[in-house]
C-alpha cells in the first residue's frame, strides 16, 4: 500500500534536511528487514535519534507494516512517550520502553533496532547462546550481551536491567524473545543486526545437520573487531548501505517519501 493510499502527508519540508536524512534511512531499514522476512507483523520496532534534540526520537507508527513504513509516517517522541508529530496512529507500547532505555543510557546509539526473528528467538532459547561456528559470529560474539527474559516489555522497572545487560555492546540477545542491536547510524545498526541474525541462521542449520560441530578458536574471536576493520578498510557499514537503498529503489520503492 502505497503512502498516498494511506493518506500520512510529507513532513519533508516540516523537518530539517538532518533529521530528513535520518528518517529516509530508518524508513528504509524497516522496508528492508521486511525484505529480509525478519518482521513480525507490526510487533517488532526500529528507532533512531532525532539529530541535534535531547532526548527524542523517531519510531514506527503502531499498526503499519513494515514494508509501509515511509520517512513521513515515523513518529517523533519525547523522552516521556508523547507524540510529538500529528498521527493516526500510536506507537508501540513495549518499543517505547526498550528504545527509551536504551537511547538515554547510550548516548552513542543513533540507531536501536529490535526484531523477532525466527533464528534469533530459536538461538536466545538455547543455554548456549550464540556459538563460535562461523566468520558472522565472530563479529557478534565480540560484543555481545544476554538479558533474561522478564514477560513482555511494558515496566519500566526492567529499563535498568536491560540497559546493564547491553552494556558497551553492539549486540544483546534478549532470551527467548529476540534480537537487538545498536549503532552510531541506521546503516550501523542494520549492518550489526545481518551479522546478529545470520549468525543465529548458521548456528541453527548447523545444529540441524547432526554432526560435530567445529569452533573458532577464541584468539580469532577476540581479534575479530580488528579483522572488521581491515576487511572494510575502516568503511564498516557505510560500505553495503548504499547497495541495499539501491536494492530497496528496485524492489520496495517509496520509502522515502
Amino acid at each position: 500500500m502505497s503512502a498516498t493510499a494511506l493518506r500520512i502527508p510529507s513532513r519533508r519540508h516540516e523537518v530539517s534536511d538532518a533529521e530528513w536524512r535520518v528518517r529516509v534511512d530508518l524508513a528504509a531499514a524497516y522496508r528492508l528487514a521486511a525484505l529480509f522476512k525478519w518482521d513480525d507483523l507490526v510487533y517488532t520496532h526500529i528507532s533512531a535519534r532525532v539529530p541535534g534534540v535531547e532526548g527524542e526520537f523517531l519510531i514506527n507508527p503502531y499498526g503499519l507494516m513494515f514494508e509501509e513504513i515511509t520517512a513521513s509516517s515515523l513518529i517523533r517522541v519525547d523522552a516521556q512517550g508523547a507524540k510529538l508529530d500529528e498521527s493516526e496512529y500510536e506507537i508501540n507500547p513495549p518499543g517505547f520502553v526498550i528504545h527509551s532505555a536504551v537511547h538515554k543510557a547510550r548516548h552513542d546509539a543513533g540507531c536501536v533496532l529490535h526484531l523477532h526473528s525466527l533464528n534469533g528467538i530459536a538461538v536466545s532459547a538455547q543455554r548456549g547462546g550464540v556459538l563460535p561456528l562461523s566468520q558472522h559470529s565472530i563479529f557478534v560474539l565480540s560484543s555481545l550481551g544476554y538479558h533474561d527474559y522478564e514477560g513482555v516489555a511494558l515496566r519500566d522497572e526492567e529499563k535498568p536491567r536491560l540497559v546493564a545487560d547491553l552494556g558497551r555492546n553492539t549486540h544483546l540477545m534478549l532470551r527467548n524473545h529476540g534480537l537487538l542491536t545498536v549503532g552510531a547510524s541506521v546503516a550501523d545498526a542494520f549492518q550489526a543486526m545481518y551479522f546478529f541474525e545470520t549468525t543465529c541462521s548458521i548456528q541453527v542449520r548447523a545444529q540441524a545437520g547432526g554432526g560435530e560441530l567445529v569452533f573458532v578458536p577464541p584468539d580469532i574471536v577476540a581479534t575479530a573487531q580488528q579483522q572488521a576493520r581491515a576487511a572494510t578498510r575502516g568503511a564498516g557499514a557505510s560500505l553495503a548501505w548504499p547497495g541495499l537503498l539501491r536494492r530497496l529503489d528496485r524492489e520496495c520503492p517509496g520509502y522515502d517519501s
